[in-house]
C-alpha cells in the first residue's frame, strides 16, 4: 500500500475543502451574524494542510484497490474533522466532540445532531451544516474524480469504493465523464428543488438548505420543528425530493435523457416504491385513531415512511406517539434504507431484493431438488461473485450493528435508545427512538457513545467493507 500517495491526494482534497468553507461567507456578510472570519480561519487551516500534504509527499503513481480503499476513508475522516472547525470557531459548539460528531452527521448525511436550539445559530453555520451533507451526497470524492484530472488514472477504485450499491454503474466508458454527469444530476435537481420551495412559503435561504438536505437525504433543517415547521406544499416538495434522493441517479439520468421507462424496468425502483406505497398505507391505517383528519393522517405516514426509508430524518410528527406496529414498520426501514446508487443509507433495496429473490429460489429447490431455476435482476442473471458480495455486506452491516448496540448499552444507555441510535447513525437516518427520538437529540449521551456513533456513521455511508478493510492487517503489507 502506497501510503505516501495516499496522504499526498489528501493535498487536492482539503484544498478543495478549504475553498467550500469560503462558500458561507455570503451569507455571514448579508445577515451579519458576525462569522465572516470563523470560515476564513477554517479555509486557511484546511488549505495550509492541504498543501503541506501536496508539498511533503509530493509524488506520482497509480491508484490501486488498497490506495484506493485508504484514500477514501482517510478523506471523510479528515473531512468531518477540518469540516467541524465552523461549529467551534463560531462557538456554535464549545466540546471538540460534539464538533466533531455535528461534522461527521452531515458529510455521511446522517443527519443525527447535537445542536439543542437550531434557530439561534448563525445562518452561514447552517449553510454550512446544510452543505456538508449536499457534498456528502453524491460524494465528494466522486466530485474530486470529476474536476480533479489527475485522479482520472486511478478513477474507478475511488469510485467503487465510494459510491454505495451492488455494483458501480457506468454512464460512460471514462469514469471522470460519469463522475461529471451524475454531479449534473445532482445539481439540475437541487435547482428544481430550491425554485420549486423558494415558490411556496420558504424564503431563499430555508429553500435552498432544505433542498440540499433532501436531495442528499441529510435531514438538516434550519428549523427545531423540522419541516414540521412548514406547511403541506413544502412537505410535498421536500417529500417528492426525498424520493428522487432515494432512487438511483442513474435512472435520473436517463429519464433527463427521454429514457424514462428505465424506472419501470428496474426491478429495484418497483420494488422500492411498492415498498412505500405499502408501508405508508398500513401506517395510515394503524394511525386512524389518533387523527381527526384523514388527509393530516396520510400527509404525516408518506413524508415519515419516506423520510425513515430514504435514511433523511426530516420529522413533522413525534412518530414514538403512535401505535407500537407504525414505529415497528418505520424500525425495520432503518435497516434496508434507500436503493443502491442513490445519496441514502442501510442495506439497499437491491440486496434486501436478491435476498428475498434467493431464499424462495432456495425453498424451491427444497420441493424441486432437479430444477434449474436461475437467480436474475433486470432480467439479466445474477453471478454467484455479486451474490457473494451483498451476503457478506449485509452480514457485515448487521455485525457492526449489534457491536455499536452492545457498547452503547455498556454506556448505561437503554435498551430502545441503544438499538435505535445504533440503527439510526449506522442507516445514515439520524433520529430513532427513545433519548434519541424525533423530538429529541443526540446531545445527552456520553462522549465515547459519540465517538462510537461517528464510527457506526462512517461504516455505514461508506458501506461498511471500505473501512474495515484498512483494519486487516494484510492490507498494510507489502505485495
Amino acid at each position: 500500500m502506497n501510503f505516501r500517495l495516499t496522504l499526498y491526494i489528501q493535498g487536492p482534497l482539503l484544498l478543495f475543502l478549504g475553498g467550500m468553507l469560503l462558500t458561507p461567507i455570503p451569507f455571514a456578510l448579508y445577515y451579519g451574524d458576525g462569522q465572516t472570519l470563523t470560515f476564513v480561519i477554517a479555509a486557511a487551516i484546511a488549505c495550509t494542510a492541504g498543501g503541506a500534504l501536496m508539498h511533503f509527499f509530493r509524488g506520482t503513481a497509480d491508484i490501486g484497490s488498497r490506495e484506493g480503499f485508504a484514500i477514501v476513508t482517510f478523506a471523510w475522516l479528515s473531512y468531518s474533522v477540518f469540516g467541524s472547525l465552523p461549529y467551534l470557531f463560531s462557538g456554535v459548539l464549545l466540546n471538540p466532540v460534539d464538533a466533531f460528531f455535528e461534522g461527521m452527521a452531515g458529510f455521511t448525511t446522517t443527519g443525527a445532531s447535537v445542536l439543542t436550539d437550531i434557530e439561534v445559530v448563525a445562518k452561514s453555520v447552517l449553510y454550512w451544516r446544510a452543505l456538508t451533507q449536499w457534498l456528502g451526497g453524491m460524494g465528494f470524492i466522486v466530485l474530486g474524480v470529476a474536476v480533479l484530472p489527475f485522479l482520472g488514472v486511478g478513477g474507478m477504485q475511488l469510485y467503487e469504493a465510494e459510491t454505495p450499491g451492488v455494483t458501480a454503474d457506468r454512464l460512460t466508458p471514462r469514469i471522470q465523464d460519469t463522475a461529471r454527469l451524475l454531479w449534473g444530476v445532482y445539481a439540475l435537481l437541487t435547482a428544481i428543488g430550491v425554485v420549486l420551495l423558494w415558490l411556496g412559503e420558504m424564503s431563499f435561504f430555508d429553500a435552498l438548505c432544505h433542498t440540499f438536505t433532501a436531495i442528499a437525504t441529510g435531514g438538516f433543517s434550519t428549523r427545531n420543528a423540522s419541516l414540521g415547521a412548514f406547511g403541506t406544499y413544502s412537505q410535498v416538495v421536500i417529500l417528492v425530493l426525498m424520493v428522487l434522493g432515494g432512487a438511483s441517479f442513474t435512472l435520473h439520468y436517463y429519464a433527463l435523457r427521454g429514457r424514462v421507462g428505465n424506472y419501470w424496468k428496474s426491478d429495484e425502483f418497483r420494488f422500492y416504491l411498492g415498498l412505500l406505497a405499502a408501508l405508508t398505507l398500513i401506517v395510515f391505517l394503524f394511525n386512524l385513531r389518533d387523527y381527526d383528519s384523514a388527509l393530516v393522517n396520510l400527509r404525516d405516514a408518506a413524508f415519515t415512511v419516506t423520510s425513515i426509508t430514504t435514511t433523511t430524518g426530516f420529522a413533522t410528527a413525534d412518530y414514538e406517539r403512535w401505535p407500537m406496529l407504525s414505529q415497528g414498520v418505520l424500525f425495520i426501514m432503518m435497516f434496508i434504507g434507500g436503493c443502491a446508487g442513490s445519496t441514502a443509507g442501510g442495506i439497499k433495496h437491491v440486496r434486501v431484493f436478491l435476498l428475498i429473490k434467493h431464499a424462495y429460489l432456495q425453498i424451491v429447490r427444497l420441493i424441486h431438488p432437479r430444477q434449474v431455476r436461475v437467480l436474475k435482476l433486470d432480467g439479466q442473471a445474477v453471478t454467484p461473485d455479486i451474490m457473494q458480495d451483498v451476503l457478506s455486506i449485509t452480514v457485515l452491516f448487521i455485525g457492526v450493528f449489534v457491536m455499536a448496540t452492545l457498547l452503547l448499552a455498556a454506556m448505561g444507555l437503554d435498551q430502545i435508545t441503544s438499538v435505535s441510535a445504533a440503527v439510526a447513525c449506522q442507516g445514515t437516518i439520524g433520529p430513532g427512538l427513545g433519548a434519541v427520538g424525533p423530538m429529541d437529540n443526540y446531545a445527552g449521551l456520553p462522549a465515547f457513545a459519540k465517538v462510537v456513533l461517528c464510527m457506526s456513521m462512517l461504516l455505514g455511508r461508506l458501506e461498511v467493507a471500505t473501512v474495515l478493510v484498512l483494519c486487516l492487517p494484510t492490507f498494510w503489507r507489502k505485495g
